[in-house]
């Protein structure tokens, strides 16, 4: 299930919360495994396209090459594993015991989750100031925000979620639990007693739950700043507002990614939530922490689904973007041709519709 490490439950203290047999094993009746087994794989088909999608427009067109959609298109990767994961995830849900991958792929089962979670955190933090010191000191990040800067800081923020992530590789593993008849055993994937026991998982939980909380604490913060900015030059883009390009392509930006930060906390702050109250949680209120906890998983896997869906309402020229990879036939390259205009913006030259594309996805 994926609660990662809240849902490392004791089996022996929690073997009599669900009924276990030779052919499942679950903390849910089959009434809710069918129906939340179909909703999962809706997610991760509609994801994976998505998210593919959102790829490949960013590596193909030129013009979709810029700063800010180098940080949309890791975040994509990024996605695109966590979706990877959630086939096992799901056969957890199913059967929780025996664990049948093998150590190696628990361990890293609990390690990429971790990692990915922490990456698109950072992700959307880098970005966040990135769009800051855009509006807020133009001139200077024209100096400093480079192409090559910016793929150092999206590989270097990949290496420190990984070294984030690191410790959940040595704490999980299998364990042998006790199955329906008490001479037979099963593996699973879980974290370790010794974890459990010596407290380290609970201080991990605490410190991935802050690793949540002072991000958006800062990204607050951040989109105040920006907020300020924008609310004083509205008068003058509106005055301007042919030929300011820039300050409505920074709109356009910012209302973006305002969805997305906004649709990233709805989705990812049950899933901390969770992982505290699992901790905490008596015998009693075990089962309602599971129930709580496959929401929290519903929403994580949404999160890694919904910004392609996002970008697709949101952003013309994501959509246009999308249309023309989408379309093989030549009819539909030339009737999403992109050009340049005289303000050095690009215009979407279909029949005879045209619109200003914004500088970023």
């Amino acid at each position: 299930m994926k609660t990662r490490s809240s849902n490392s439950s004791n089996s022996d203290n929690n073997s009599d919360v669900f009924f276990c047999t030779k052919t499942l094993c679950s903390y849910f009746p089959l009434t809710a495994l069918i129906p939340m087994s179909i909703v999962y794989i809706i997610l991760w088909m509609v994801g994976v396209t998505g998210n593919i999608i959102t790829i490949l427009i960013i590596r193909k067109y030129k013009d979709m090459r810029t700063t800010t959609n180098f940080y949309l298109s890791s975040m994509a990767v990024s996605d695109m594993i966590i979706l990877f994961c959630l086939p096992f995830d799901l056969y957890r849900l199913w059967k929780a015991k025996p664990w049948i991958f093998g150590e190696f792929m628990c361990k890293f089962f609990y390690f990429i989750g971790e990692g990915c979670t922490y990456s698109t955190i950072l992700h959307i933090t880098a970005l966040s100031i990135e769009r800051y010191l855009a509006i807020c000191f133009p001139l200077k990040a024209k100096v400093f925000i480079t192409k090559r800067r910016v793929k150092a800081i999206i590989f270097f923020l990949w290496v420190f979620a990984s070294l984030s992530a690191g410790p959940f590789f040595f704490l999980a593993g299998m364990e042998a639990g006790n199955f329906t008849e008490p001479s037979e055993t099963s593996w699973e994937c879980n974290t370790t007693q010794y974890a459990r026991e010596s407290g380290l998982l609970k201080i991990l939980v605490w410190m991935t739950t802050i690793y949540f909380f002072v991000p958006m604490f800062c990204l607050n913060i951040l989109y105040g700043f920006i907020g300020r900015t924008l609310w004083k030059s509205k008068d003058r883009i509106r005055e301007f507002d042919a030929a300011d390009i820039e300050g409505r392509n920074h709109k356009q930006a910012v209302k973006i990614w305002a969805v997305v930060v906004l649709a990233f906390v709805i989705c990812w702050l049950p899933f901390h939530i969770g992982r505290i109250i699992f901790i905490y949680a008596s015998e009693q209120t075990l089962s309602l922490s599971q129930y709580f906890n496959i929401v929290a998983m519903l929403l994580f896997y949404l999160s890694a689904a919904i910004n392609p869906i996002l970008y697709n309402l949101i952003s013309k020229k994501y959509r246009a973007a999308a249309y023309k990879l989408l379309r093989s036939d030549p009819a539909g390259e030339r009737a999403y041709s992109v050009t340049r205009d005289d303000t050095g913006g690009y215009t979407d030259t279909s029949g005879s519709i045209q619109h200003d594309y914004v500088t970023n996805i």
